[in-house]
């Protein structure tokens, strides 16, 4: 059976009307166009210089419904999001509706099957095995309750997934610091978005040179936001931490330079293992990115 928990700090918005999937395959990263059911896709909202301000499942409305989406975000920038949306609106024949205090999200992982909760479920599409969410009535999620919270963020973690607020700051970050291309959130190959320049320069050039990167720790886990330290130099820092594993923000650049010069990374003088995924550094040996 999948393990579920309801996640208290997630909020919805509602974009739904006629012009609702023209509009948004316009303004976000990811293609709106034939969400499979059952399915999601994670996207991001930028500012036009490419920096990521809110990230959020795109999930279609049920069916019966009018045409439209819903937005799984974080709850905190919910009432932001619907105001952001809005100010992109001109004359597209949309609504946009916080409706943060109607719905909730839970999170449920384990299993290979939707669970069975009354709800909209959908899959979470960020990494292989992230599971399900479940879009619905706040009451009949809550009680699910929290207690699995600290092994839903393992959960995360293992899989080399960041948060938003923990791992990167929100509006101070680019797209492929992220690992939102990655994480599936981005659409290379559709039209032109809000911030699209920048985020296709960086991966046609295959110029990115921070990511998020999975760490083990050599003893207890470090506070969030101590420093990665190559020698001298201070090459990242600490986010999500679960036991002995967590995720680091880093600049592979100058992990490369400290590997070639044999020198051990350490937080606070204790060495950790850096784990980094074979796609990320491929474009420095010259080998062709996927997307």
């Amino acid at each position: 059976m999948a393990n579920g928990v309801f996640l208290s700090d997630r909020g919805v918005i509602e974009v739904a009307g006629a012009d609702a999937t023209a509009f948004l395959h316009k303004l976000i990263t990811n293609s709106v166009l034939n969400i499979p059911a059952g399915e999601s896709r994670y996207s991001g909202l930028l500012t036009p210089q490419g920096k990521l301000m809110f990230d959020f499942f795109v999930v279609p409305l049920p069916e019966g419904a009018e045409a439209g989406y819903y937005f799984d975000c974080p709850r905190a920038q919910a009432a932001d999001l619907a105001k952001r949306v809005n100010f992109h609106k001109m004359r597209a024949k949309i609504t946009v509706t916080d409706k943060s205090d109607a719905l909730g999200v839970a999170a449920f992982w384990g299993g290979e099957v939707a669970p069975d909760v009354e709800g909209l479920a959908y899959r979470d599409m960020r990494a292989p095995d992230m599971g399900f969410r479940v879009i619905g009535a706040p009451d009949k999620l809550a009680s699910l309750g929290t207690q699995n919270a600290a092994a839903y963020e393992a959960h995360r973690v293992a899989e080399g997934v960041p948060k938003g607020g923990v791992d990167f700051t929100y509006g101070d970050t680019f797209v492929h610091d992220v690992n939102l291309d990655f994480l599936h959130g981005v659409d290379f190959k559709k039209g032109c978005y809000v911030g699209q320049e920048v985020v296709a320069r960086v991966h046609f050039r295959n110029s990115a040179r921070k990511r998020i990167v999975k760490v083990h720790f050599n003893g207890p886990a470090p506070e969030q936001g101590a420093q990665l330290i190559a020698g001298e130099i201070a090459i990242g820092q600490i986010g999500s931490t679960a036991g002995s594993e967590g995720l680091a923000s880093l600049r592979l650049d100058k992990l490369e330079d400290a590997k070639a010069a044999g020198t051990e990374v350490k937080v606070g003088g204790v060495p950790v293992e850096v784990d980094v995924p074979p796609e990320f550094i491929a474009t420095a040996a010259g080998v062709e990115k996927r997307l």
